[in-house]
This record gives C-alpha cells, structure tokens and sequence, in this order.
C-alpha cells in the first residue's frame, strides 16, 4: 500500500508524501520548465524571433482554438491516424495468433517480418507517394504499416508466454482448439496484447504527423511545416502544445480502459505481492 504521512509529521514531511505517492511532482516538473521557459524571453537569455514567450504560444494557442482553425488541424490528422491505427491493429492481431500458433507460418513470414521492421517510415514515405499521392490513403498506408509490427510481434510473444498448464486443462476439458484460443489463450496473452496497442497508439500519432509533414496538405504536420516558412512560431508551438496534450488525453484514455479490461490481472499481482 501507499505509504503516507503522519498525521502529526511536518509540512515538510506531508509535502515529502504528497510528491512521492501523487503526480503533484510531475506536475510541478512541467510548470517549472514552462516557467524557465517564459524566463528565457522575458530576462534575454535566448533572443530570437523563432523562440517566443510562453504567454505568447498561449495567446496563439487560444486564438486558433477560438478561430476553429486548430481543431480542424488536430481533427484531420485525428482521424487519419485512427483509421491507420485500425487497419494496422486489425492486420496485427489475427497475423501475430497465427505466428504463434501456427509454427509453418512464423516460419515463413518471420524472416520477412525482421527484415521490414526495422526500415523507418520516414524513408518508406517518398516511394509510397509515386503509388499513393499526396493523398490521405499515403498517411494511413504508412500508419498502418508502422502499427504493424509491435501489434503483431506483442501479440504473438502474449500467446507463446501463455502457461502450458492452461492449455494442459482445456486440453483435459476438451475444449475445441478454436475456444481454447478464445476463452483461454487471448485473456491470457491480453496483457501483452494491450501492451502492444498502447505502444502502437503514440507510434501513430507520430508518424501521422511525419508523414504530413513529408507529403501532406492538411493537418498538424502541414500546419508545423507552414507554420515554420512563415515564420510564425508562436502558432507553431501552439500547434505543438496542442498536440502534446491530445497525445496526453489519448495515452490517458487507452490507460484507463486498460485497467478496466485487465483488471483481473492487476488483482492477481496485488494477491501475490507483485509490484
């Protein structure tokens, strides 16, 4: 259990407790490098026209939002990047079943697999676009295909790390081999799934981003990148603001259901005193 202070301790002590058993330190963290940021204006420590004040990227970002031109920009890269991350996690999960349990199969794709994963989507995006344009079916191509890779290699080493014992019992039950991957192996290698799913969330988010920068007409990647030529950096860093907390707000909703959907496993670590 979380341990806190005494009721009689310090002030110094209740801070002390409240910094280590909450988010108030992180918190604190960012206020403090937005401040030293503000500071680095205000006291001429960096003197430049591409590095404006906090207050002032504030300023921007309140305007765009106000104008709706920020939540059109955050809007179409959303929802590239969601159906890249569909198609990629849709692709990922029955592809990584299938390499661990249909031993034929791992050996014939793994090979191509490792040869693939390691190629940056950056560099994939220029010869994708004599195939797919500048067009919106570019982004999702190249979301999904970086998506791909962790979905499918988290998925299949879930169901390898499943207990034999498992499998031993629905064996002894006779459990069809379709339900025993449903009722028995997919709970199990759940965990390692949703790993893979969360990884994969932020990676899409990134690369949707690159790849407007890269080729695109629309969305934040677009917008940074015209942003920059037009030598309007306190918009761009309000873009960039904006984006960090949607990608906050995205990685805080995929934690929150998680817990919900394996909250069975976190049970059983807390009954056997896992950390």
């Amino acid at each position: 259990m979380t341990a806190l202070a005494e009721p009689g301790a310090s002030p110094i002590a209740r801070a002390g407790s409240l910094f280590r058993t909450t988010r108030l330190g992180g918190v604190g963290l960012v206020v403090l490098v937005l401040c030293l940021w503000e500071a680095s204006v205000r006291f001429g420590v960096i003197e430049s026209v591409n590095w404006p004040a906090f207050t002032s990227v504030l300023v921007a970002l309140i305007h765009g939002l106000a104008s709706g031109e920020l939540p059109i920009v955050i809007g179409s890269t959303l929802w590239r990047m969601l159906r890249g991350y569909a198609i990629g996690c849709a692709i990922g999960l029955p592809l990584g079943f299938a390499l661990a349990v249909l031993r034929p199969v791992r050996l014939t794709l793994e090979t191509t697999i490792e040869l693939l994963r390691p190629v940056p989507v950056p560099a994939v995006i220029p010869p994708l676009i004599f195939v797919f344009g500048i067009n919106d079916p570019l982004k999702i191509f190249a979301v999904a295909f970086a998506v791909l890779f962790p979905v499918t290699l988290n998925t299949m080493s879930g169901v390898l790390a499943v207990d034999p014992l498992y499998l031993q019992v629905a064996r002894t039950f006779g459990l069809p081999r379709a339900r025993t991957l449903l009722r028995v192996v997919l709970p199990a290698a759940l965990p390692f799934i949703l790993a893979g799913l969360r990884t994969s969330l932020a990676l899409a988010l990134v690369v949707t981003v690159v790849a407007e920068m890269i080729a695109g007409d629309s969305g934040v990647g677009y917008y940074l990148a015209t942003m920059q030529f037009a030598v309007r950096s306190a918009d761009m860093f309000a873009a960039i603001v904006l984006l960090a907390a949607v990608a906050y707000l995205l990685n805080w909703l995929f934690i929150t259901w998680e817990a919900r959907v394996i909250r069975w496993a976190r049970t059983r670590e807390a009954s056997s005193g896992t950390p």
